[in-house]
Order: C-alpha cells, then sequence, then structure tokens
C-alpha cells in the first residue's frame, strides 16, 4: 500500500473515531440534561443506608426515573460521585433531568419525618417510636444500643445507651440505619451536657452517676419546679447512706411491667431495685431532660427525705418518717408500711 493510500485511510479513521466520539458525548449530554418522562408523577425512593451506587441506579432505572443505568454509573464514577450518595427518603421525578437527580441525592434532599421524643421515655418506648414511625426495626434498634463496641465508641459506662439518646424534636428520613439515629440523638445530648461537664466534675459524680440520678428525677416528677426539690431529697439520702426506694427503679428492673407494682416487685433482687440495693443503680432508667440533669448538678438545699404524690401532679415533701407516714395517709389514703 502506497503512502498516499495509508495516509488517506489514516484521515478515514480518525475523521471516524472523531464522529464517533463526538455523538458519544453529545448523546452522553442529551442523557443528561433530558428527563426519562415528562409527564410522568413523581414518586417516592429509598435509598437505604449501605445501598451501593450500582444498587441505586438499578433502583432508578426500575421506577422508570432515569432510562440509562449504565450511563448515570459512568457520569457517577467519572465525577467521583459514587461514595457522594446519601442514603434517605427522596422525592423524584422521571421528568427531572439526571443532573437534578444526581445533585438531589448528594446533597441528600431527604423527605424527613418529625419525631418527638419526651423527656422521661425509655430506650423500649424511643424504639417503639421510631418504629411505629417506619424508621427502625425495634428489635435491631434495641441491639444496637447495647452493642459494647458503640459504647466503647461514645465512652458510656453504662450497659445501654439509656439515658444517652437526648429527648427532642428530630428530623429523621427513610434508610437511615440505626447508627445515624442514634448518632444524631447521643450528639445532641453531648451538645446540651457540654456546658455543665465542669460542673459535674467539681461534684465529684460521673456524668453517669449524674444523668442516672436525673432520669429518677424525671421519672418521679412532670412539674419542672419540683425536679430540684426531688433531686434534695434523692441526694440527702446517698449522703445519709438511706436507699433511694424509688418506684420507678424497681419497674425499670421488670421485665414486661403489668403496670400494677406489688410488695413482691418492691422486694425483688435486681440491680435497679433500689428498695433493695443502697446508691445508685448502675445505669439510668430513662432518658432526661436538660431540667433534670441541672436539677441533680444545682439541687434545692433541703433537709427532706421522703415525698408523696398529692394525686394532682405535685408532690408533699417531709423530713422525718413520721411527717411522711401522715402525708401518706393524707394524700394515699393506703399507706404502705415502711
Amino acid at each position: 500500500m502506497s503512502k498516499f493510500s495509508l495516509r488517506k485511510w489514516l484521515f478515514i479513521f480518525s475523521g471516524l473515531a472523531v464522529l464517533i466520539m463526538t455523538a458519544l458525548a453529545f448523546g452522553f449530554v442529551w442523557f443528561l440534561n433530558s428527563p426519562a418522562d415528562m409527564e410522568a408523577a413523581s414518586q417516592v425512593v429509598v435509598i437505604k443506608e449501605g445501598m451501593s451506587l450500582k444498587e441505586v441506579a438499578e433502583d432508578l432505572e426500575q421506577h422508570n426515573i432515569i432510562t440509562s443505568q449504565t450511563l448515570f454509573m459512568q457520569w457517577a464514577r467519572f465525577n467521583g460521585y459514587s461514595r457522594m450518595i446519601k442514603a434517605g427518603e427522596y422525592q423524584l421525578s422521571p421528568d427531572m433531568t439526571p443532573l437534578q437527580i444526581m445533585e438531589k441525592i448528594i446533597k441528600g434532599i431527604i423527605i424527613t419525618h418529625p419525631v418527638t421524643i419526651p423527656e422521661g421515655y425509655s430506650i423500649n418506648q424511643i424504639a417503639e417510636l421510631l418504629a411505629d414511625k417506619g424508621l427502625v426495626d425495634k428489635d435491631k434498634f434495641l441491639i444496637y444500643t447495647q452493642d459494647k463496641k458503640v459504647l466503647e465508641k461514645y465512652d458510656i459506662s453504662g450497659p445501654n445507651l439509656e439515658g444517652h439518646l437526648y429527648p427532642d424534636t428530630y428530623n429523621f428520613g427513610l434508610g437511615l440505619s440505626c447508627e445515624s439515629i442514634t448518632d444524631t440523638m447521643i450528639k445532641r445530648f453531648q451538645e446540651i451536657v457540654k456546658p455543665l461537664l465542669p460542673a459535674i466534675e467539681q461534684s465529684g459524680r460521673t456524668l453517669n452517676e449524674v444523668v442516672t440520678l436525673a432520669s429518677i428525677v424525671e421519672k418521679e416528677t412532670g412539674k419542672a419546679e419540683e425536679r430540684p426539690l426531688i433531686a434534695s431529697v434523692f441526694l440527702n439520702r446517698i449522703r445519709m447512706n438511706m436507699r433511694l426506694e424509688s418506684d420507678p427503679t424497681v419497674i425499670y428492673g421488670i421485665k414486661d411491667f403489668n403496670g400494677n407494682i406489688t410488695k413482691k416487685d418492691l422486694s425483688r433482687k435486681t440491680p435497679y431495685n433500689t428498695y433493695v440495693i443502697r446508691g445508685i443503680p448502675p445505669g439510668p432508667i430513662a432518658n432526661p431532660g436538660y431540667e433534670a440533669i441541672h436539677a441533680v448538678i444545682y439541687p434545692d438545699q433541703t433537709e427532706y427525705l421522703y415525698f408523696v404524690s398529692k394525686n394532682d401532679g405535685s408532690h408533699y415533701f417531709s423530713k422525718d418518717l413520721k411527717e411522711h407516714n401522715r402525708a401518706v395517709y393524707t394524700y394515699q389514703k393506703t399507706p404502705r408500711s415502711n
């Protein structure tokens, strides 16, 4: 073959290659900027935590949100988006371009569900609440909150995450892992407690002890103004080496509590039964709010050793057993023998 013919064929092949590359580039650009269907309705798509780019692309194609999972994946990998996709529940529509879809899922513009965790909720109650919202599997959530590696990660000395899942209103999306949800609540707890840490250290108590006492205070009263008084009673009893004798601690130690506390329950030996053990239980019995934690650190200065419910949401406080028994008779009518 002559040099002229060789050049001619090289020129032809080069021209074809350029045309093919141009056509592919044009097709790629067209794909990225063209919706799959301008008239189709939007859909809710859940990207679960841990899903790969391939799984996400396949899901989008199956929902007819995009027309080509292959092109979508290639473009995402070329731009380094593979590990930037965020889990959650998304409102996506076929009338969105792949560019718009990718922008939404890497920015994490998800549908959120407001969840309010009341003060004094236990881990079990939180698990039920989140499960009812479809955010977690209750059993998996409870197992995660007892994982030793998780406790070590957050330097929590108690037997589980109880007391560290701060009660507040959160906005969670579907598809989030137990780790992501608990991490959000624990970080909120740490944010709230951080300004109080110097005072806790000065008190001579550990954070776990303070939060445990605060959880008992939280369960004993719903009145904010009474919390420093309730805290003073328990701290006075600890100082005098008296048992705390708190019914909520007994209830916490009973599996499948039926709502009726008995004398047998009060004498049952569990790590949380403060009618049996002296001192503070091994960990919190609920997740207290700021006021209860603050009350334990800054209690009222009293000589009270007892309190009894007045059946109107408030309590009567007593300095000695004789006065307490009179109050029990007055407000409860059927006094419990000591």
